[in-house]
């Protein structure tokens, strides 16, 4: 069953350093491309969330973006540790020693030394697991998503499917009836001359006529593409709207075929109809993944 390529999901989790978002956004493209809008500590988890992400989908832009809610919750709280902030203002006068009237030791600088002050509480690492799994339910619920709307797809397409095998069987049927009135008029010509032409060569003009007004070979080249097409929508976990879009193609094509060998109006109303139909198929298959 065919998929679309739009939807959107959420999923909220908690963690140790607050609420997790995650909202994703999908829209049609051409492959998968993924977009990620992470907090800071959560930018090495795009390599496992990506990977994640293209087991569950095949195509479309997709963006997502996580969000750490800490409203209310008690900041990280940090320790100085001493021995360390000594170590450095040891080594920090050793230098000065070494310098002509040095400059005086700024402890903010001090500070911003790595170690001196320590966070105490959770990590941003902590909080990496439950955000994958997260992830993986937005996935899951974006999945859905873009599956309900690929039924709702599959079902417009269905009807014009059918829709376009009632054209063919109308011109199909209308065949013979074309036939025999230009079988009639090629004979009123011949009446309306004032000279005689032979019955047989008259059948052999009639029988070369026919032949480049037949559209037999098109209206079964029809009919076999919507068998195709139907059979690729019913293809359970497989990417279909390349494929749909190629047979979109050939369904154009013959449609055209069909137009300019058209022999009179209600024929050409039906090629007519059948490439607004195809048109219509091909805007929506443009968001089928």
């Amino acid at each position: 069953m065919i998929s679309s390529m739009t939807g959107f999901a959420r999923s909220e989790i908690d963690s140790p350093l607050g609420p997790l978002l995650w909202e994703l956004r999908s829209v049609n493209h051409r492959y998968l491309e993924v977009q990620f809008k992470l907090p800071d500590g959560f930018r090495s988890l795009e390599t496992e969330a990506r990977q994640l992400i293209t087991r569950s989908l095949r195509r479309g832009k997709l963006d997502a973006s996580l969000t750490l809610r800490t409203a209310g919750r008690e900041q990280a709280q940090t320790r100085l540790n001493l021995p360390r902030a000594g170590e450095i203002i040891a080594h920090a006068v050793a230098v000065g020693s070494q310098i002509s009237d040095p400059a005086p030791i700024d402890p903010v600088d001090i500070l911003r030394w790595p170690g001196v002050l320590e966070e105490q509480g959770a990590t941003a690492e902590t909080a990496h697991p439950p955000a994958l799994a997260g992830l993986e339910r937005a996935v899951a619920e974006l999945a859905a998503s873009r599956s309900r709307e690929g039924a709702r797809i599959h079902e417009l397409l269905e009807a014009r499917c059918a829709e376009i095998l009632v054209r063919v069987a109308a011109v199909r049927a209308r065949l013979p009836l074309v036939l025999q009135a230009i079988r009639e008029k090629l004979a009123e010509r011949v009446r309306s001359l004032a000279t005689s032409i032979d019955p047989e060569r008259l059948e052999q003009e009639l029988v070369l006529i026919a032949q480049k007004l037949d559209v037999s070979e098109e209206l079964d080249r029809l009919e076999g593409h919507v068998a195709e097409f139907r059979a690729t929508m019913e293809k359970p976990g497989e990417p279909a709207g390349r494929r749909l879009d190629f047979l979109l193609q050939e369904f154009n094509r013959e449609a055209n075929t069909l137009a300019s060998k058209s022999a009179d109006a209600e024929t050409t109303r039906h090629a007519v109809d059948l490439k607004v139909l195809i048109e219509q198929m091909r805007e929506q298959v443009q968001n089928v993944e």
